[in-house]
């Protein structure tokens, strides 16, 4: 009963600090490796669903993992994915989506990240974003300090993509990720709270507040110099390195799988791991992500497994403890009992003989 949990919860702790192996082992458990009809099942159901609910890319993220884990799944199945990936992938598809990124800065998916990089190399995005939130800070409203920051250190990372010919395109791409994904609210709390604490050493308020008074349409190159001028770029080390983490999702797993992670991960360690898992498992990283949440990172699973190992062990030890009292106690009981027996039958002899 024991030996198996403690085998599994073993392997989970020994690969904690492997993404991709950690991932392979909770899938193992989550599809049930031993039984392919299960898992040929699982991922059908799944795709099903990504199918209805609009999510071409999702519903391959699951083909392709049935592919690596030699799941078969019906042919029908598979015909109905390229039948959806191509009518999203479609030239009036595509435009429509990249045209909203563009102009409203909200990313759904590749097309829309596209446009909304196309607003944010202009600076055209980050002064908005900056000149929104600024005004908010300086008038006493309550401002997102986080897209605020972000902001400011987008205007200097764009700087540095035109010098480097788009070297930190990137990076440029992960920051868009990332404030998208906080105004409109698919950042965990933990890393939210996180990001949030980062930004806030990066905003110069007095600077900003002159920054915004100096605002002008006309001069778009002096209004973007102002607005970076009110940030602290040496103080974004953190933002910097989890937005080039999350761009290195995007660039492995596609926009919505660093959507996806940006929406379940705690913390930018989270993030960090789920880089390495995106390195190494591609296009399937958003269906492992779907099955196993947090977990795909994390050895929670594992850690709960040994948790549970070790509680069963305490309570069979216990129940052997009792067993071996409980035996005693009946041997010693019919001992005494043996042996008050036989002091009375010796007592009785001499009185029965007497008697004779």
């Amino acid at each position: 009963m024991l030996l198996p949990q403690a085998r599994q919860a073993g392997a989970l702790l020994l690969a904690q600090d492997d993404p991709a192996q950690l991932s392979d082992l909770q899938l193992d458990t989550a599809l049930g490796s031993a039984d392919g009809s299960h898992a040929g099942m699982v991922i059908e159901q799944n795709v099903a669903q990504a199918l209805a609910g609009g999510d071409a890319d999702l519903a391959d993220s699951f083909v392709a993992l049935a592919r690596e884990r030699g799941v078969s799944i019906a042919p029908a199945v598979s015909e109905q994915v390229a039948a959806g990936l191509a009518e999203q992938n479609s030239m009036s598809s595509y435009a429509r989506r990249f045209s909203r990124g563009l102009v409203t800065g909200e990313i759904e998916d590749g097309a829309s990240l596209s446009g909304t990089l196309v607003g944010d190399l202009f600076v055209f995005g980050d002064i908005r974003d900056a000149v929104r939130e600024g005004k908010r800070l300086v008038t006493g409203e309550e401002a997102d300090r986080l897209v605020l920051g972000l902001a400011g250190v987008g205007l200097a990372v764009t700087a540095a993509s035109y010098v480097s010919a788009g070297g930190v395109v990137p990076l440029r791409a992960g920051l868009s990720l990332v404030k998208d994904a906080r105004r409109a609210g698919r950042l965990g709390a933990g890393l939210s709270a996180w990001t949030g604490r980062a930004a806030r050493d990066v905003v110069d308020t007095p600077m900003l507040r002159q920054a915004v008074q100096r605002v002008s349409i006309t001069h778009p190159g002096e209004t973007a110099r102002a607005m970076k001028a009110a940030f602290r770029a040496e103080k974004a080390g953190a933002l910097v390195r989890l937005a080039k983490d999350v761009g290195r999702i995007g660039e492995k797993a596609g926009t919505k799988g660093a959507l996806d992670v940006l929406r379940v991960a705690d913390g930018p360690k989270d993030v960090a791991r789920a880089a390495r898992l995106a390195e190494s498992k591609g296009s399937q990283t958003r269906a492992i992500v779907k099955l196993l949440g947090r977990g795909a990172v994390l050895g929670l699973t594992g850690l709960f497994n040994l948790a549970w190992w070790v509680f069963a062990a305490l309570l069979a030890l216990f129940g052997l403890l009792t067993s071996i009292k409980a035996v005693i106690e009946r041997l010693t009981w019919w001992w005494l009992r043996r042996a008050k027996r036989k002091r009375a039958r010796r007592a009785f002899a001499p009185a029965q003989s007497g008697a004779a």
